[in-house]
Order: structure tokens, then C-alpha cells, then sequence
């Protein structure tokens, strides 16, 4: 009679047990990957370069412009696009390429401004919406829902028309008018994170809210707002280029992309050019930067 022996069973190791711990740098290490490869699609390599030549002639305008922006040329009036001249001039003969790239600072500027009330504000209104939660959440998401109830544009238009004309008025205006969806956005990832099993760890192992909050809460939900406030960093730009276009804005000599695009009207049938390329230029900045928000979104899944 043979006896068979069994094996007893081996046990796992601490080795071989799955480390809760370890999966954050895998999730760090496959981000990365992700990014890496976003860099390698030529559509994302167009993107990034537009954003910076928007950006970098925002910061040293001269270093991009050919000619000086408020110099008139009343023989080279209406002049069309041309090796002198890549955007052609406008109605006084400035160069309007030089124009479109020194009107990037005012504009980029205040959209830059208005994307900081806007994360300042809705970050705040969120945060306290979604930790703080029972009536507090109620009250802060009925306000952010009335104010979404208006359309963006007509908010800060609404805004600005209290405000006065000028640059800082039209970002102030701007940033209030899209303050509510970074407060939803910012709710529902606060939400989202406050039920994680690591936060009631880290609540049972005596960590005070404030901990909680600043070292877990805010760290985790900080992904959907950057994708945000790149995709609304584009929609910021196209409502501070028309209130510029609706004469808001800067005061004449000084070039703000709507206020060029809003200068050609009168010449659209004989020099169509004077509206038509600063407008495809501020269209080819927000399609890039709706292209990066995209592709972010991408990584953060």
C-alpha cells in the first residue's frame, strides 16, 4: 500500500502579500509612462508649441514682433498678408502680426487672472461644500446653482458693466463668471476622496481634519481641477477676447485680441484679412488648449 504525502500548503510570504502601499508608485510610474507617450503624438508636440509661443509673446513681446505695434504707416494701410507684413496691416498701416503677438500680454494676462479667482474661489466654495457637508453643502451648491443658471458670458458681462472698462475689470468679471464650475468640480472630487477607505485609516489612527484635509483630501482631488482650469484657461480666453470685442477692454492704442478682431468689422468684404487671421490665431490658441486639457484628462484616468 503506497501513502501518498500531501504537501502542505506554502504560505505567502510578506513578499508575495499585496502592499496597499505599493500601489500608489505604480499609479505614480504608469502616469508617467501616460505622459510620456501624450509627448510622442504630434498633435499634443502642435498643441504645447502654440500654447508656448502664446505664452513666451505674452512675456517678451518683442522678442516675436517684427515691427513697432503702434506705429502707423498711412501708405501701407490695408496692406494684405505679405513676407513685410505676415498678418498685413490694418486701417492706419500697423503691422497687425506685431499687433496679435503684443496683444497677447493683456489678454493672457487677464485670463491668467481671471483662471486665479476662479481656482481661488470655487477651490474654497468646493472644499467647503463637499468636507464640510450637511447644510453648509446645501446652502454653498443652491448659490453655485443659481449663478449657473446665467450664462457665463452674460454673468461677467453683467460684472463688468458694474465694474468699469479696463483689463483688471474684465478678468474680475471673467473669473467670478466661471468660479461655479470649479466649485462643482471641486465638490464632487472632495466627495469622492472623504470616502476612501485611507481616509477612515487615517481618521482612526488620530489624524486631526485639518491633516486629513491638506495631506490626503486636497492632493487626491487636485487631478480634474488642473484638467479644468486648462480647459477653462481656453474659455477664459475667448470671454475676455469678447468683452474686448464688445469695447471693455483696453483703451485704444493698446491691442487686446478682441478689441483687433472687433477693429476690422468695417473691412471685412475689402480687407477681410484684418479680422479674419487674429481671429484664426486666437482660435488655433483655444483648440490647442482644449487639445492639452484633453489629453491631461487622458493621464489622469
Amino acid at each position: 500500500m503506497t501513502v501518498v504525502l500531501e504537501k502542505p500548503p506554502v504560505l505567502d510570504s510578506p513578499s508575495t502579500i499585496p502592499d496597499a502601499a505599493a500601489t500608489a508608485p505604480a499609479r505614480d510610474r504608469r502616469r508617467r509612462s501616460s505622459s510620456l507617450s501624450l509627448l510622442r503624438r504630434p498633435g499634443v508636440i502642435i498643441a504645447l508649441a502654440v500654447v508656448a509661443f502664446a505664452l513666451l509673446a505674452a512675456i517678451v513681446p518683442s522678442l516675436f514682433a517684427t515691427h513697432d505695434p503702434t506705429a502707423t504707416v498711412p501708405v501701407d494701410r490695408l496692406l494684405p498678408p505679405s513676407p513685410s507684413h505676415w498678418f498685413g496691416t490694418d486701417e492706419l498701416g500697423r503691422d497687425l502680426y506685431s499687433r496679435v503677438v503684443h496683444g497677447s500680454t493683456l489678454t493672457i494676462a487677464a485670463t491668467l487672472l481671471a483662471i486665479v479667482i476662479a481656482l481661488v474661489g470655487g477651490l474654497a466654495l468646493g472644499i467647503l461644500a463637499g468636507f464640510v457637508g450637511g447644510a453648509v453643502d446645501s446652502v454653498t451648491m443652491r448659490v453655485v446653482d443659481v449663478f449657473l443658471a446665467i450664462p457665463g458670458l452674460l454673468l461677467a458681462l453683467a460684472i463688468v458693466t458694474a465694474l468699469g472698462f479696463g483689463t483688471i475689470p474684465v478678468a474680475i468679471a471673467v473669473g467670478i463668471g466661471i468660479i461655479p464650475g470649479f466649485a462643482r468640480t471641486t465638490r464632487a472630487e472632495v466627495l469622492r476622496v472623504k470616502t476612501l477607505p485611507y481616509i477612515e485609516a487615517a481618521r482612526a489612527g488620530g489624524a486631526s481634519w485639518a491633516r486629513i484635509l491638506f495631506t490626503h483630501v486636497l492632493p487626491n482631488s487636485w487631478g480634474p481641477v488642473a484638467v479644468l482650469a486648462v480647459l477653462d484657461f481656453g474659455a477664459a480666453i475667448l470671454a475676455v477676447a469678447a468683452l474686448s470685442f464688445l469695447g471693455f477692454g483696453a483703451a485704444p492704442p493698446a491691442a487686446e485680441w478682441g478689441t483687433l478682431i472687433s477693429n476690422g468689422r468695417s473691412f471685412l468684404i475689402t480687407a477681410p484679412w484684418v479680422s479674419l487671421l487674429p481671429g484664426l490665431f486666437v482660435a488655433l490658441v483655444v483648440l490647442s488648449l482644449n487639445h492639452l486639457a484633453k489629453s491631461l484628462e487622458e493621464v489622469q484616468r
